[in-house]
């Protein structure tokens, strides 16, 4: 398999690769509603896709068990995100192992958002990103840049200091989707060219190649291929 990337739309708002398929992810953030969502499904289910494309919808969390019974069985769902603790006195949030109750198979962390308007930590980004793995859920790890970042040159300082806070938690890279999300091109008038995402994945792959000591080889040769 080769790594491709897709840059955000208006809908399919990440992006990325496992290993060995592609990955096509569409998180609707706080939108849809049951009517909406079924439309949208109709028309994923009906589709053609490709065997090779992992193909992933992220409803909001009070949607989830709605969108797992009605997506095609090529269809997989992810929760937008989840707690670091099992359970507990945490209001509005929802933990790993209820995810997992849910049976949905994946679950986006470290999203832009969630770091920038929710103000979630690197540190805290990667002990979610530990239990979740821990628990069976697979990971959907976003990192990127905010346009600041960019402009003064740091777009590597912040990608591989998100990386790094995940890393130690990471036993097995099958179980982990990278979607890097230039942020700095979301709503400022700019746009990130499929050459400068590019550039990012090849950057993040060689850091990976040099650090991460602990892939096994056939993990690594298919973490690292490039395209």
């Amino acid at each position: 398999s080769q790594p491709q990337v897709v840059i955000n739309s208006q809908f399919w708002v990440f992006i990325f690769l496992m290993g060995r398929r592609s990955f096509v992810g569409g998180n609707w953030k706080c939108n849809g509603d049951k009517e909406s969502i079924r439309k949208l499904l109709g028309l994923l289910n009906g589709a053609s896709l490709a065997e090779s494309v992992e193909v992933v919808v992220s409803p909001p969390t009070i949607y989830l068990d709605f969108c797992q019974s009605f997506a095609a069985s090529n269809i997989q769902v992810a929760a937008q995100n989840c707690h670091d603790q099992p359970k507990g006195a945490f209001t509005g949030a929802i933990s790993a192992e209820m995810v997992k109750d849910l049976d949905i198979p994946f679950v986006i962390l470290g999203h832009s958002e969630r770091r920038s308007v929710f103000g979630e930590s690197d540190e805290l980004i990667g002990n979610k990103v530990k239990h979740a793995l821990e628990v069976g859920i697979k990971v959907i790890l976003c990192i990127g840049e905010q346009l600041e970042d960019r402009e003064a040159d740091k777009t590597m300082e912040v990608v591989i200091r998100q990386l790094e806070a995940a890393v130690p938690g990471i036993n097995n890279w099958d179980n982990v989707v990278i979607a890097y999300e230039p942020v700095w091109a979301i709503g400022t008038g700019k746009t990130a060219s499929p050459e400068q995402a590019q550039e990012v994945h090849e950057k993040i792959r060689a850091w990976i190649s040099e650090k991460v000591s602990q892939m096994s080889q056939e993990e690594f040769e298919s973490f690292t291929e490039v395209p």
